[in-house]
């Protein structure tokens, strides 16, 4: 299986990035060969000056599809994170088929293989629990991609969340961005190119992933996953082709329920106080996510840390002296994941909803877009009979209105009581 079969309906992409790799290839087999070439003249008393060695490689010429810094875009679900992996899996690929004309990006061999599964020496994939990237973080990732591969061939270093990059951050990395060392690449994703600084933008090559088509996110989900083919499709539609969220309501039943949960919403709002009850449960929902989550990681993390600091085993073990500010970091840093969590939460929830009132404005105006939400199609077409498409139009922006509040950091509950006590008025 090649790296490129998990990008769904990127068809263009793939074969953009099998070109840059094959270059990639090209260039640094040339320069090794150079570099041995020039060892054994020198070791035969030849005296010629050595081409090139054995950790460098000479820029791309133009013609050249290979660059040093690429940007991949894309709607949510698009795929971007996973093009970047496989695209780092193909320039460490060390399949013997390359020297026969084979493509790099087998998926079997040990470089595609460790890169895929995230141990390979020379690739760091950057994810982000946090609410954005500091200057710190990001000097850390420059000085790793100052280094010569380590076995590979070479050092790339993958920042799927390029737009949680602080204006101090993007600063920094542009440098690294603007003089790259010769045998590393930069695969920055963001979800559009506003999203990351223009003057890191204009030294990337962009690619654009578009989102992909429903049938074939089923198609993926029953031959990667194993899901079964009516859920496959059923997650597929109510997603929308979003790969990552029909990945987790087809695995996770208890995300199908909260989904469940706020496709009622709608049907809840009659009056003032159903508004602020089911803003209220909305809430509760994302913080319990938040909390589970916390659950999961916040005491290993914190006895990890302990352990590392000479604490005794167990939880009442006494801190060594000077260790408190490592402690607080490490709480800050929890207290951070868990806002981001509870804002992904909240923010999913939403785009459910908006897709709730998408499928409302298509039975108003008879649309033969096919609907996304028919498990509750009773709903949808009592809302739609009950209202106009121009209130229909005005809940769907009072949605919007409530995500762009919380990336805003207003108070979770007010904005959405704010957009609750919207849908009713319409």
């Amino acid at each position: 299986m090649a790296v490129w079969d998990d990008l769904v309906g990127q068809d263009r992409v793939a074969s953009q990035l099998t070109a840059a790799a094959r270059d990639a290839d090209a260039l640094v087999t040339a320069a090794a060969s150079a570099a041995a070439a020039a060892s054994a003249g020198k070791s035969a008393g030849a005296g010629s000056e050595p081409s090139a060695s054995p950790g460098t490689a000479e820029a791309p010429p133009a013609a050249s599809k290979m660059t040093h810094a690429w940007l991949f875009t894309g709607p949510p679900g698009s795929g971007r994170a996973a093009a970047a992996r496989a695209f780092a899996a193909a320039l460490q690929c060390v399949s013997p088929d390359r020297a026969l004309g084979g493509a790099p990006g087998c998926g079997f061999c040990d470089g595609c293989h460790t890169a895929l599964i995230g141990t390979h020496a020379d690739v760091e994939v950057v994810r982000t629990d946090q609410l954005s990237i500091g200057v710190k973080e990001t000097r850390d990732l420059v000085r790793r991609a100052q280094l010569s591969p380590a076995g590979g061939r070479w050092q790339v270093i993958v920042l799927e969340d390029a737009d949680r990059l602080t204006e101090g951050a993007g600063n920094v990395l542009l440098k690294a961005v603007e003089e790259p060392a010769p045998r590393t690449v930069w695969l920055l994703c963001a979800p559009s190119l506003e999203d990351v600084l223009p003057t890191i933008r204009s030294r990337c090559r962009s690619l654009t992933l578009r989102t992909p088509p429903v049938d074939a996110v089923a198609d993926l989900l029953v031959r990667r996953d194993g899901i079964e083919p009516e859920l496959a499709a059923s997650v597929a539609r109510a997603t929308q082709g979003h790969i990552d969220r029909a990945h987790r309501l087809a695995t996770d039943e208890r995300a199908r329920a909260r989904r469940a949960s706020v496709l009622k919403l709608p049907l809840r709002i009659d009056d003032v106080g159903g508004c602020l009850k089911a803003a209220q449960e909305l809430v509760d929902a994302a913080s319990e996510d938040a909390k589970q989550v916390a659950e999961e990681t916040d005491a290993k993390e914190t006895e990890e840390l302990r352990a590392a600091l000479g604490a005794a085993a167990g939880t009442g073990g006494r801190l060594p002296r000077g260790t408190a500010g490592a402690m607080k970091d490490l709480q800050d840093r929890q207290k951070r994941r868990a806002t981001r969590t509870q804002r992904d939460s909240l923010d999913l929830a939403l785009t459910d909803l908006a897709g709730f009132y998408r499928d409302v404005l298509a039975l108003q105006f008879g649309s033969r877009t096919a609907l996304a939400n028919t498990d509750v199609q009773d709903a949808l077409e009592r809302i739609a009979a009950g209202s106009k498409p121009e209130r229909t139009l005005r809940r769907i922006e009072a949605v919007r209105a409530c995500r762009e509040a919380l990336d805003r950091n207003v108070a979770p509950l007010l904005a959405v009581e704010a957009m609750t006590m919207a849908l009713r008025a319409g």
